[in-house]
């Protein structure tokens, strides 16, 4: 299968007027962390985990206290930061059944037809290289060196997706590009090996400029997270807490080469996670003071930790309370390389630059948010207010269960656990409101109603599954 041309690319060739010239285009470091908590670092709350480097990261640049991603699950979020748009734009909002992520050999993936953050840099003439975890698609077609990465190595879904009794699913593996470096590969050391191949790409000599997307595994989807032995234990927070302050470690090994090779001025440094912790009995991530857990669309699930570093253009020791996206990124990164996205596809995330410099952006304040939960609409954000939706047959899991939910009003910024119920006291906002919702229905969709902007996931007919026999795509 050959991939289609997209028309658009040329054009990013020719340069807008940017932030920054040509030659003043940052490297991009982009770190997403899987499954962790809001307030499971130190610059967020935790007294739990030691987290310094991450800490520091924090102190260097803009900590973000309202960021979104777009699902509360995997798979539709990090669709979402790869494209800049909503899960269900993108075909990907339930793309297994009964599952609400891609399971291994699953027909689906990110379309080809998609336009990336990869792609998007590749074609301004950044090096582009993704170590770790990708979870978009296990079948060739759909990998990340289709979708403009020039290597990868890590592994192709979540870490929970090995064999068991009923799934027929082969050993964990191990990429490097499309071929199958290790089947059951010893997940303890994850971190370690994609922090060391993440700084030997950052030392390589260039003349380009570079993007990194180094997407871990950990805390990650297992009921036992993964440490090397150096970590295991060390914790105050067993094997959770031991991942955590791994990829603590791991934070700073980043900043540490990126000073080492004099390319720390230079680099834009984006440090998140996917999704909220899930719950687990008892805890073991947190997502406090946020209410509720991953999985779902509370506050616990899709706000997220979100720091970003770059000397001299995004302030220091600085908290941004506005509300921005993971979607937010490929217009913005796109801006930032010079790129002109007037022939994509429509997207869903706004060019975030002024909100980057500490600047007010007024926009920010008119859009509204959508949370969806798989297929389903359930709640909007529209500056400070959330408004689950009265919804009859309201979707709790994977499996179909639903409840019967009256709707609730919330102010986030006075009320961030949620805890009082105005719904009664604003009825215009919550008719407002409810017209946005209408609003995202028609475009977007909702369960059993397409929506006039919503595009096809891609498929393949007779998926395969990856084994170390698997050879390159010709």
């Amino acid at each position: 299968m050959l991939r289609p041309v997209l028309p658009w690319l040329p054009a990013i060739f020719v340069l807008a007027v940017s932030w920054c010239s040509a030659a003043e285009r940052p490297n991009i470091v982009l770190i997403l962390c899987d499954n962790l908590g809001y307030g499971d670092v130190g610059c967020y709350g935790s007294t739990l985990h030691r987290t310094p480097h991450i800490d520091q990261l924090a102190a260097d640049g803009t900590r973000f206290t309202h960021f979104y991603v777009s699902s509360g699950v995997c798979t539709p979020s990090r669709a979402s930061l790869m494209t800049g748009c909503y899960p269900r734009r993108i075909g990907l909002q339930r793309p297994d059944n009964p599952g609400l992520v891609l399971q291994p050999v699953s027909s689906k993936g990110l379309n080809p037809n998609e336009v990336t953050i990869a792609e998007v840099l590749k074609e301004s003439g950044y090096a582009t290289s993704i170590i770790g975890k990708w979870h978009l698609g296990d079948q060739p077609v759909f990998l990340p060196t289709q979708q403009g990465f020039d290597e990868y190595l890590g592994i192709p879904y979540s870490d929970d997706m090995t064999p068991r009794e009923g799934k027929p699913w082969p050993p964990l593996p191990l990429l490097q590009g499309e071929q199958v470096l290790e089947a059951g590969v010893d997940r303890n050391f994850l971190t370690q090996r994609y922090t060391e191949a993440a700084l030997e790409f950052i030392r390589r000599p260039r003349e380009q400029p570079f993007f990194l997307f180094l997407s871990h595994a950990m805390p990650g989807s297992t009921a036992h997270a993964f440490a090397r032995p150096e970590f295991q234990g060390r914790s105050k927070n067993g094997p959770w807490g031991d991942s955590v302050e791994e990829l603590d470690w791991s934070t700073g090994e980043i900043t540490r080469v990126l000073n080492e090779t004099q390319q720390s001025e230079n680099t834009l440094v984006i440090w998140m996670s996917d999704n909220g912790a899930p719950r687990r009995n008892p805890p073991q991530g947190s997502n406090a003071p946020l209410k509720g857990w991953g999985y779902d669309t509370s506050e616990g699930a899709m706000r997220v930790p979100c720091l970003i570093r770059w000397p001299a253009h995004v302030p220091a020791r600085r908290t941004c309370n506005e509300l921005c996206t993971s979607m937010d990124l490929l217009p913005t990164l796109a801006h930032l390389a010079g790129a002109d996205l007037s022939k994509l596809p429509p997207i869903d995330g706004l060019d975030i630059t002024p909100v980057l410099q500490g600047e007010p952006e007024p926009d920010l304040k008119k859009r509204p948010f959508y949370y969806y939960f798989g297929e389903q609409l359930q709640a909007v954000r529209l500056g400070p207010w959330k408004l689950y939706l009265p919804l009859q047959d309201r979707h709790i899991n994977a499996r179909g269960a639903a409840e019967n939910h009256p709707g609730a009003l919330f102010h986030l910024v006075n009320d961030i656990g949620e805890e009082h119920n105005l719904i009664e006291d604003h009825p215009d906002l919550v008719a407002r409101m409810l017209d946005l919702a209408d609003a995202a229905r028609k475009d977007l969709g909702d369960v059993g109603h397409p929506g006039r902007g919503e595009r096809p996931a891609g498929f393949v007919s007779d998926p395969q599954p990856l084994h170390m026999t698997t050879q390159p795509r010709q």
